[in-house]
């Protein structure tokens, strides 16, 4: 069996990927400074005597080089991320991101370990061609506006992880995720589903920015953590860039109305402007969905839950961890 690093393993999305790789038998080692993750997403995999964990930053060549040559695969999820972090610490970001990326494919380089490295549907930006397609350009707004920062960092990823490959014959796996979700996700960085569930289960309003028209699509975290396995293990991968997520879109009105019903909430749903709400002149893109026939061709990927089996599955998740509430 495969000896497997995830760096930000504690998070939301690496937390549920140690979960399915223990559960095949693989020996699982995680690395997460906790800055976003959470010590109680691992916390029922601690007896394992597959799972290993260190609590450091990936910042620490060290002991990522250690880890990165006791491991076969390595995924790479750790990054900042959530609007709200972006916008509140963008030195964080940008150095975690990028810097911490360079250290990953650089460890992983020595001896030619594949690398999953995650990346996201912000690289997009504001280009309004949706569905979204793997070689669409890249459209960003002014460096002055803070909020493209995490995009334009996570496409230097992107452009780091290729040129790995190509220069070097590092193998790396590119994969953009599109609004992943799932129990275990916290709200605490700005994630819409987390807020509006907690918002409606404790009667609070339900707080939308913008004017709520804007559109997302929400995919599982079970989906895309078997998604993100079969592209590990397929050798068509290597060097390539694919998008993950659910091909059908929803409008955060619709959310917070769906959120409302399911909870069975009478909080009231209120709207905020961008500005209010992070800093003067932020944008924000209008649709975000994901052209998935790419990841389906090669490996028969289609997401298996739609977005009210997935609220039922987060307000399940909220309800019997009260401490969330």
């Amino acid at each position: 069996m495969a000896k497997v690093l995830i760096t930000g393993g504690a998070g939301f999305i690496g937390s549920h990927l140690s979960e399915e790789l223990l559960k095949r038998g693989e020996d699982v080692f995680v690395i997460d400074d906790l800055s976003t993750g959470s010590i109680e997403n691992i916390e029922h995999l601690k007896n394992n005597p597959k799972f290993h964990y260190s609590i450091d930053t990936i910042k620490n060549e060290p002991l990522l080089a250690e880890l990165v040559d006791r491991c076969d695969v390595v995924y790479h999820l750790a990054a900042a991320v959530g609007v709200k972090l972006i916008i509140e610490s963008p030195v964080n970001t940008i150095e975690t991101n990028i810097y911490g990326t360079e250290l990953v494919l650089k460890c992983a380089n020595k001896k030619k370990k594949k690398v999953m490295v995650a990346s996201t549907s912000e690289v997009y930006g504001k280009n309004n061609n949706v569905p979204f397609k793997e070689d669409y350009d890249v459209v960003l707004g002014s460096t002055k506006n803070g909020r493209w920062s995490y995009a334009c960092s996570k496409a230097i990823d992107e452009f780091l992880a290729l040129a790995y490959w190509r220069e070097k014959k590092l193998p790396v796996v590119v994969v953009r995720f599109f609004n992943t979700v799932g129990p275990r996700q916290t709200g605490r960085y700005g994630m819409v589903i987390p807020n509006f569930v907690k918002q409606a289960l404790l009667g609070h309003p339900i707080t939308v920015y913008g004017d709520g028209k804007q559109s997302r699509s929400f995919t599982y975290v079970g989906d895309v953590v078997k998604g993100i396995t079969e592209l590990m293990n397929n050798p068509k991968a290597v060097g390539e860039v694919f998008n993950i997520g659910h091909g059908k879109e929803i409008t955060i009105s619709e959310l917070a109305a769906l959120v409302k019903k399911i909870t069975n909430s009478k909080s009231e749903i209120v709207y905020i402007p961008y500005d209010k709400a992070y800093e003067e002149g932020f944008e924000d893109m209008q649709r975000r969905s994901p052209d998935i026939s790419k990841i389906n061709k090669l490996i028969g990927y289609k997401p298996t839950m739609d977005i009210k089996e997935i609220l039922e599955k987060v307000v399940e998740y909220f309800l019997s961890t009260n401490a969330h509430l």
